[in-house]
């Protein structure tokens, strides 16, 4: 069974339903985290929405109870995170993508279970931040567990993440296809049937079962979407052009006020929130319409409830709100409030030109709807979500066009105004470069076969780990082939797994059998361009290489050998 899952293209599906299914109930279950941490702090599901009452458990602190709620949810979550899961902090999407594109998918298991509590305590403590982002990194976390409790190679645990990410995405908002291309667009980053599949699969499994419990309705009330005139598309042209522009500015406010805030704190991490909490709560007292996520407020600014100077003030409220939070060390997404600043945007600027083409323009509202997606597509650089997700969150087709046009544009002031995203920018601040070229053209026209060394001698399955951490000792590859009795192929054992199992008094393993792994696959008609994308995915010192057919093991290729292939040594 275990062998099936690992190397049977059909064990993908199983798993990919499995992670959705999981993600879908751990989106519920955060969900209601959050309402119940919202109504503890605050005594009301929504605080955002009810504006500067006083706390009922509290009558006698009246409205400034706001100062001390934040103070107290980071006075747990701030330990929490430090103890037990550090990449829980922030707003979780950059720790996936660097998982998968430098770690090869591998993530802590209790970051989901820290995740959802301390961005459920944040929020609900008033943190003016996503449950998008958070509800991403715990299905990811789910989808990475998944993959290493089965044994799986390297591609396939990416795979697995990606489906715990989309799944993450189409329960949050009941949008399927928004989380299937969030997944491939920022997540994966690269378009294959057998990802796709496996992505659409996880995605509507977490769909229907967050629609089982959660209701089959919109994310969002939003008011109908229409086009006046066709004069309107080149507003909504330079509405992309201004939107996506916020949406890069949104990100370097971002990390300007987290740079100030680790500029100024000199104390221990754990107490980092806590004290930081203080100035959110003065923030929030100030303005309340900031509190937690902020839907009701998004709304309400589409319908056209807010003038031109109070849209103005949320856009900049949010910006400084969820920077703040982010910046005292905070768990949350920026997600959503890149939606709502996209929102505010959109709308002041749709007051603008109603106001001075009243008879060609729509409803400011419509054009806050465009903003969301410009902003989002501005910010990530993701432009397909974007288009995607608007749409599936108003249910109308005739925002398709208009969306295309302020989105396309969005994207292109973003790659103007900056080569990074809101996303890629906190891995560059380490860095990491995800982005950075990969090799590959130098190889054109070789073969596995040609540049592959002979097999090492193998291993039996039977071997014991004392035979077996000796026979690695003396290996170059830190990994060797394993057999079984009639000399079949039965994986690769390692020097690490085996160090690990002599290491642990607990590990009853006795055979390296009992340690193989399948590495990914190579034949010796594979081009050897294709061949280093697999070595790049695989932590190990080389692959197995096999005949056409699969069936006999005909040498090994490791880095040294490509690189060798790419500058070849002067034998002269």
């Amino acid at each position: 069974m275990g062998r099936w899952i690992r190397e049977s293209p059909a064990a993908i599906v199983p798993l990919a339903l499995f992670v959705g299914s999981g993600t879908g109930l751990g989106a519920i279950a955060f969900r209601w985290l959050i309402t119940a941490a919202t109504r503890l702090f605050t005594g009301v599901s929504d605080y955002s929405a009810v504006g500067r009452v006083g706390n009922p458990y509290l009558p006698s602190l009246g409205v400034w109870f706001v100062l001390v709620v934040p103070v107290i949810a980071g006075a747990v979550y701030g330990p929490l995170v430090y103890r037990f899961a550090p990449e829980a902090r922030g707003h979780g999407v950059p720790e996936v993508m660097y998982a998968v594109a430098e770690r090869g998918g591998r993530i802590a298991p209790q970051v989901s279970v820290v995740k959802a509590l301390a961005s459920a305590l944040c929020i609900g403590g008033g943190g003016s931040v996503g449950r998008e982002g958070p509800i991403v990194q715990i299905g990811s976390a789910l989808g990475s567990t998944v993959g290493r409790l089965t044994r799986l190679g390297t591609p396939r645990m990416r795979m697995l993440v990606a489906c715990g990410a989309s799944g993450g995405i189409a329960a949050t908002f009941n949008a399927p296809l928004a989380g299937t291309f969030f997944a491939m667009e920022l997540i994966l980053r690269d378009f294959t049937a057998e990802s796709f599949g496996a992505v659409v699969l996880s995605s509507v499994t977490a769909s229907v079962v967050g629609r089982s419990v959660l209701g089959d309705h919109p994310f969002l009330t939003l008011p109908p979407f229409s086009v006046r005139h066709p004069a309107e598309y080149l507003l909504f042209l330079l509405l992309g052009a201004v939107v996506g522009a916020i949406g890069v500015c949104f990100s370097k406010v971002l990390y300007l006020i987290e740079d100030v805030c680790d500029w100024a704190w000199r104390g221990p991490e754990w107490l980092r929130p806590a004290v930081g909490g203080i100035l959110l709560g003065a923030l929030l007292l100030a303005l309340p319409q900031m509190y937690g996520v902020g839907y009701p407020v998004l709304e309400s600014a589409v319908e056209g409830h807010y003038m031109i100077g109070m849209l103005a003030l949320l856009l900049v409220g949010k910006m400084v709100a969820t920077s703040l939070t982010i910046g005292i060390g905070g768990s949350g997404g920026v997600f959503a409030p890149t939606l709502f600043i996209g929102a505010m945007a959109g709308t002041a600027f749709g007051d603008v030109v109603h106001d001075l083409l009243p008879s060609m323009t729509a409803a400011p509202g419509a054009y806050g709807l465009i903003g969301m997606g410009a902003a989002l597509a501005g910010a990530t650089r993701a432009p397909i979500t974007a288009v995607v997700i608007l749409f599936e969150i108003t249910g109308e087709y005739t925002i398709i066009l208009p969306l295309m046009a302020a989105v396309a544009l969005a994207a292109g002031v973003s790659h103007l105004l900056s080569r990074d995203t809101i996303y890629t920018l906190k891995l560059l601040r380490r860095g990491v470069d995800i982005d950075r070229p990969r090799a590959g053209a130098a190889l054109t026209g070789l073969t596995a076969g040609q540049i592959s060394s002979p097999v090492p001698p193998p291993l039996p399955a039977t071997t014991d780990m004392a035979h077996a951490a000796q026979a690695l000792s003396h290996s170059p590859l830190g990994m060797l082939p394993v057999v079984d009795a009639c000399g079949e192929y039965t994986g690769c054992v390692t020097a690490r797994s085996v160090a690990e199992a002599l290491s642990d008094p607990a590990n009853d393993t006795a055979t390296v059998g009992a340690l193989a792994e399948l590495p990914p696959t190579v034949t010796d008609d594979e081009h050897v361009a294709d061949v280093l994308r697999r070595l790049a995915d695989h932590p190990g010192t080389g692959l197995p290489v096999f005949d056409h057919d699969r069936t006999r093991l005909t040498g090994w290729i490791s880095h040294e050998a490509v690189l060798a292939a790419i500058h070849p040594t002067d034998t002269h």
